[in-house]
């Protein structure tokens, strides 16, 4: 079947550098807005509210090492869920990622085109954020490794900015002094300091949006790549953030920043070093902030691939081009964004509502994925594991960040709830098409004497697509599991896949005997699920990567429709050896 085939075209795993390039470009981009938004709602304690965002990243690294590390597949939060709990709750995680890499990819272009226009008067900001877009979704198409290759070269270009940046700012302190710092660090303070670090704090997330976007393209890394993916986002937020804010602090008055708060670092530069540091942040602002259209394009192929395997979305989707890249997903992703910049005409106040809101709720997610998988999948290995006090200050703190985005801006909610309604109802038709074209069904039936032609037409085509998407057979590897997890393995089957027929297979190894009544009891299983035609296998062998490709290939059935129980600490094989094998149990 050509919709589930996965690419014949070589792969090619992504190095630390441009794998950080990639997810670095979004998140290191925040440091041009961040400052200024902390400083407006935490006044002089903004750099205080941006080291306790470091710190609140700095747990997540644990999180999103453990989950990733146990689950080394693309899709993020979907990924985490869809193995610890229902296909509906993972569709929620998703559709929250996908909702907000399309608002960072309108607003990165669009806040990038409006840098050009600060340099050149008279720029058509709408038209090239068009043309911006296109071009992002040209190069991905072309390949990952070569659209990796203009991240790399923008990250640098940004590090290297940012570096000359502070450095002008502390030789201008060296020589000017902090009179300004202090001027401001006495300033009175809008209601009193713990609300002025929770509104700032709250505004400073934003700060580590981003940082999800590494594990939505986990399998295009070289192996040991993720973690030092986090690492790298990690240390660059925590020195540029504060320093940033600290530094805008020590130049600018606070009542001025509001004034500059759209280019407040371009405003430093050129305090700082003069106006050909000014022009040369600008020029950077315009770089990264495209660097993060980028991040949007690949984090959400690699979602979206994910989720269409998993038949969350349509199959059309995962048609690829002769050089192995998914066209059809960051053309679709391409016309969405483009929609709804014509949608609000270029005024992206209302998405940066859906941005907060999605990615901090992705965040959440994450979290809570963490914690079902320590419940559900204590054995499966990891490489590393989060602490359950850190898991749930992670969580708390992101919890007490949403709270305050909905207080600092209302409006926002009810904004997210209008675009977040109808992605969803995209996917739970596409999950639940079954149960939808079996109504559809029922309502034929009911029409058939008064429109008895026309509704045999219906009947006919309804009943040939339930058919197409009952055929699809899926294969349950078991060691000789008691009918009771046997039993746990049909209830999942029923209530979260569309088939009619499940082999239930074991692997004899010499060391592994089936056990005698374990044939009965599938035969009790099929008698208790009449709808599901359950076929036992006993094979010859042992249980590996091969075995499991070998027999996808002589079945025609994809590796990702093959589920396994939770393998224990000795199973000698990661998960993500086994190709898209899931767990269920």
């Amino acid at each position: 079947m050509e919709a589930t085939q996965e690419s014949q075209h070589p792969v090619h795993k992504l190095s630390e550098l441009p794998a950080t390039a990639i997810c670095g470009n979004d998140i290191s981009s925040s440091c041009l807005y961040v400052a200024a938004l902390a400083i407006i709602y935490s006044g002089q304690y903004a750099w205080i509210a941006l080291l306790m965002v470091a710190g609140v990243l700095f747990l997540f690294r644990k999180i999103y090492g453990e989950v990733v590390g146990a689950l080394p597949l693309n899709g993020g939060a979907y990924n985490a869920l869809l193995n610890t709990t229902s296909k509906l709750m993972a569709s929620l995680a998703a559709c929250l990622t996908l909702l907000s890499y399309m608002a960072t990819a309108v607003i990165s272009a669009s806040e990038a085109m409006h840098y050009v226009q600060n340099l050149w008067q008279g720029f058509p900001v709408f038209g090239a954020t068009i043309l911006l877009l296109l071009l992002f979704m040209a190069l991905t198409i072309w390949g990952i490794g070569e659209s990796s290759k203009v991240a790399v070269f923008i990250f640098l270009t940004h590090l290297t900015t940012l570096t000359l940046l502070v450095g002008s700012c502390i030789y201008f302190v060296s020589v000017h002094g902090l009179d300004i710092f202090w001027a401001n660090h006495h300033a009175p303070v809008k209601g009193n300091i713990a609300l002025a670090l929770f509104f700032g704090f709250s505004a400073a997330m934003l700060g580590i949006s981003g940082f999800e976007s590494s594990a939505n393209f986990v399998e295009e890394q070289d192996t040991g790549v993720f973690p030092k993916t986090l690492r790298n986002m990690w240390i660059v937020v925590s020195i540029f953030n504060p320093l940033t804010a600290f530094f805008a602090l020590a130049l600018v008055p606070l009542a001025q920043v509001a004034e500059h708060q759209e280019a407040l670092l371009a405003h430093m530069g050129e305090l700082a070093g003069g106006s050909w540091l000014s022009w040369l942040i600008s020029i950077d602002a315009a770089l990264v902030l495209s660097g993060a259209v980028l991040t949007s394009y690949v984090g959400v192929n690699g979602l979206i691939h994910r989720m269409t395997l998993d038949r969350c979305l349509p199959q059309f989707l995962l048609k690829s081009n002769p050089r192995g890249t998914t066209h059809r997903i960051m053309i679709t992703f391409f016309i969405l964004c483009v929609s709804i910049l014509l949608i609000t005409k270029g005024n992206l106040g209302a998405l940066a509502g859906v941005y907060t809101i999605s990615f901090l709720s992705v965040m959440v997610l994450f979290g809570v994925g963490n914690i079902l998988l320590k419940i559900r999948r204590s054995r499966l290995p990891r490489p590393e594991k989060s602490s359950i006090l850190g898991l749930l200050i992670a969580i708390a703190a992101v919890v007490i960040a949403l709270v305050g985005n909905a207080l600092l801006n209302p409006p926002y909610l009810l904004v997210f709830i209008e675009y977040f309604i109808p992605t969803m109802v995209v996917v739970f038709i596409t999950l639940f098409r079954s149960a939808i074209l079996k109504g559809i069904l029922s309502i034929l039936h009911y029409f058939a004497e008064q429109v008895e032609t026309w509704v045999g037409k219906g009947n006919h085509l309804v009943e040939t697509m339930l058919e197409e998407i009952h055929a699809q057979q899926f294969v349950f590897f078991t060691r000789g599991d008691n009918i009771a997890s046997l039993n746990q393995v049909m209830l999942y089957v029923r209530q979260n896949e569309n088939t009619r027929k499940i082999k239930i297979v074991t692997v004899e190894d010499g060391h592994t005997v089936v056990p005698d009544a374990l044939p009965e009891e599938i035969k009790v299983l099929d008698r208790a699920y009449p709808e599901i035609d359950i076929e036992f296998l006993v094979l010859q062998g042992q249980f590996t990567p091969d075995l499991v490709s070998q027999l996808s290939e002589q079945w025609d059935i994809p590796k990702n429709f093959m589920f396994i129980g939770s393998p224990g600490d000795h199973f000698p094989y990661r998960l993500s050896d086994l190709g898209g094998v899931r767990l269920i149990i």
